[in-house]
């Protein structure tokens, strides 16, 4: 299955979102497709074990660094309605969070699960 990517985005990869314009940017570049955001802490092993995770994930990958972008971190988190925490995942479509993991809860296997739901979810919406 192929899917809509945003034009800008790497095929798979991570993409800095150093701010709330490039966080608006990103989501309207999925063009109503599923987007994923990762929330990502340069100091927290935790963390460094998720992005490992993340890297095998083949989808373009909205990056938060907190350490960076501390008021895209808040923003983020007023928006949803979800607790901040690091690492967090989000998966998002038409503004709305469709699934989240944080810490150990954040694996390859399970983000591409949940993309995949959350893309079919998309496609019955569109029939």
């Amino acid at each position: 299955m192929v899917m809509d990517q945003p034009s800008s985005a790497p095929p798979n990869g991570f993409v800095e979102l150093p701010d709330t314009d490039s966080l608006d940017r990103f989501l309207a570049q999925s063009n109503g497709s599923p987007a994923i955001i990762f929330k990502h802490s340069n100091s927290c092993g935790i963390s460094a074990r998720a992005h490992a995770e993340m890297s095998r994930i083949e989808h373009p990958i909205g990056l938060v660094v907190v350490q960076e972008a501390r008021g895209l971190s808040n923003e983020i988190a007023a928006r949803t309605g979800i607790a901040h925490e690091t690492p967090q995942v989000f998966i998002m479509r038409d503004q709305k969070v469709v699934w989240t993991a944080s810490h150990g809860q954040i694996k390859a296997e399970g983000v591409r699960a949940a993309l995949l739901e959350a893309v079919e979810l998309s496609s019955e919406f569109k029939l």
